[in-house]
């Protein structure tokens, strides 16, 4: 794809109340697979938190769409993902705006491109990690306390956890960390009624794929499934919302992969 082409993170449906009266945290929301998330969640009547890193007006600029189009109620704040400061206070706010948390979606993640093994620094290697896994890891140990019975968990992994990746190694490390924790923390949460589940999207075009990747791979980006074209994120959202609401009250431990068809097993 053309690296200046546009994400699609718009719904395809109507919304049928499916997260009526629910709390959504998104981290990494205000983009990619996070927007189109929060959008579809806003339009199932979901209250939000959405968090960036980086780019406020970003989403500010979400936030204002979805409060126009959805008529959403949704909130924004800052996360600094890889500090376990940052991750409790993020679940504080979550609680002194809404009163209550519901769905927590761990999605905020980074990734290097990187194709000799040895060049990867320490400081990337401890970022990668305490971003992508450590940082999931303390999202969710603050807001567990909260969480009430029925309550769900969606952790983004990723195809490369399953069949790894020659460019994004410490990265693919981390998606096969993250799917560890959510098969370890499903069993550990199934008698409380809190449900852990992910989503391993294959290629996605998202802004994330051009800021990180090079050009010459841009182009190519995703023709290798399948499929022969990358996903959009409007395609991927609808797992996460799946998993998040009632109609996937019986499913807990699971990973759903939109992908574009490639084979995946384990």
């Amino acid at each position: 794809m053309k690296p200046d082409a546009p994400a699609d993170d718009m719904p395809r449906y109507p919304g049928s109340g499916r997260l009526q009266g629910k709390v959504a945290l998104i981290t990494g929301g205000s983009s990619g697979i996070g927007a189109a998330t929060a959008r579809l969640f806003a339009r199932e009547g979901a209250r939000l938190v959405v968090t960036y890193h980086s780019d406020r007006d970003e989403a500010e600029a979400l936030a204002e769409t979805l409060r126009r189009d959805e008529n959403a109620e949704i909130t924004i704040e800052k996360l600094e993902a890889d500090k376990r400061d940052s991750c409790f206070a993020l679940v504080d706010a979550v609680l002194r705006d809404h009163g209550q948390l519901d769905i927590v979606v761990c999605n905020a993640s980074v990734q290097t491109v990187e194709t000799d093994f040895t060049a990867i620094t320490q400081d990337q290697l401890e970022k990668t990690f305490r971003t992508n896994a450590f940082g999931y890891v303390w999202t969710i140990q603050a807001a567990l306390p909260h969480l009430r019975k029925g309550s769900a968990i969606v952790c983004t992994t990723s195809v490369n956890a399953y069949r790894g990746h020659a460019q994004l190694m410490d990265y693919s490390a981390t998606k096969g960390a993250e799917l560890a924790l959510i098969r370890s923390l499903a069993a550990n949460l199934a008698d409380k009624d809190i449900r852990v589940n992910g989503v391993a999207p294959g290629p996605i075009w998202t802004p994330l794929i051009p800021e990180t990747m090079p050009a010459d791979e841009v182009e190519s980006f995703g023709t290798d499934t399948p499929m022969g074209r990358p996903g959009q994120p409007a395609e991927v959202a609808p797992c996460y919302l799946f998993l998040a609401c009632a109609d996937a009250s019986y499913i807990t431990g699971q990973v759903l992969h939109p992908n574009g068809g490639i084979p995946i097993g384990g």
